[in-house]
């Protein structure tokens, strides 16, 4: 991923998480943000415990916190 589409990339998530009107979406793009930096930035980006704690999200059973975690992978794997 070029640094140019990645700042695109992270300003559309952006938008979509300001304009999110459903439960769980702000917390999806949320995710989804910090999921593109990691990818981005390498393990320069946040730590090994982040990472974790965040793919682990996925089976969580509050909806909030389970968005967040997918979000998070579908940005890591962009």
């Amino acid at each position: 991923m070029t640094k140019k589409h990645f700042q695109s990339e992270i300003r559309r998530a952006e938008t979509l998480k300001r304009l999110a009107d459903e439960p769980g979406q702000a917390d999806y793009y949320a995710g989804y943000i910090r999921g593109l930096r990691r990818a981005f930035h390498g393990e320069n980006f946040g730590t090994i415990e982040e990472h974790n704690k965040l793919c682990s999200l996925v089976n969580d059973e509050d909806k909030s916190r389970k968005q967040r975690g997918l979000g998070y992978l579908a940005g890591l794997n962009f």
